[in-house]
C-alpha cells in the first residue's frame, strides 16, 4: 500500500532555516519539525528567557497545526529540547502546560549543547489530524 505524504507550509510560521518542510502529513498524522524561538516575520529570534523562547515555540507549533487543518490540543508527542535542561525546566514546563488545558500529549526532554540560531529551547510534535 502507498504512503500518501504531503509537506506542509505554514504562512504563520517562520519560514525554515534549512532544507525542511514545516510538516508531513502521512496518513492520520502529522510529523512536525522542530521550531525555535523565531518570529514569523522577521525570521529573527526572539525572548530574552527560556520562558519567552517556549512560548514562541509552541506558537508557532500551533501555526503549523492550523495550517495542516488540526490543532496544538491534538498532539499525540512533543519533544523538548534545551541548551539548560536544569536551569530552565521549571519556566520552560510552565509555559509549555498552558498549552494543554487538560490532556497533555506524551513527552521527552532531551539537554543539548546547542540549537540553531542560538536558540535555547525547541520544540517538535507529532499531531494526530
Amino acid at each position: 500500500m502507498p504512503l500518501n505524504r504531503e509537506t506542509i507550509d505554514a504562512p504563520g510560521a517562520p519560514a525554515a532555516v534549512g532544507p525542511y518542510s514545516h510538516a508531513v502529513r502521512a496518513g492520520e498524522l502529522l510529523f512536525c519539525s522542530g521550531q525555535v524561538a523565531l518570529d514569523p516575520s522577521s525570521g529573527e529570534l526572539v525572548g530574552d528567557t527560556p520562558g519567552e523562547q517556549a512560548r514562541r515555540c509552541m506558537e508557532n507549533l500551533a501555526a503549523v497545526c492550523e495550517a495542516a487543518g488540526t490543532s496544538l490540543d491534538r498532539a499525540i508527542r512533543c519533544t523538548i529540547f534545551l541548551t539548560d535542561l536544569a536551569g530552565a525546566w521549571a519556566d520552560v514546563n510552565e509555559v509549555y502546560g498552558s498549552f494543554f488545558a487538560g490532556d497533555p500529549p506524551a513527552r521527552a526532554a532531551i539537554g543539548v549543547a546547542a540549537l540553531p540560531k542560538g536558540a535555547q529551547i525547541e520544540v517538535d510534535a507529532i499531531v494526530a489530524l
